[in-house]
């Protein structure tokens, strides 16, 4: 799992209205740890060819 910083934490919250609930802040962050979980897949090299996505799709849309 994708850690996030105290810094992209503290960014995220001052991104968000003045009052807002904790849903929306969860939201975020969810959000936010997914952009650095796949960021950190990209790096290791955990991905897949534009090829290899429609193909997997496809195959998914015919179910």
């Amino acid at each position: 799992m994708a850690a996030i910083t105290k810094e992209k934490l503290i960014e995220t919250i001052k991104d968000l209205p003045e009052t807002f609930s904790l849903e929306d802040l969860f939201e975020r962050l969810i959000f936010l740890q997914k952009i650095e979980s796949g960021i950190e897949q990209s790096k290791s090299d955990q991905v897949l060819s534009t090829a290899d996505a429609r193909a997997k799709l496809s195959q998914w849309l015919l179910k």
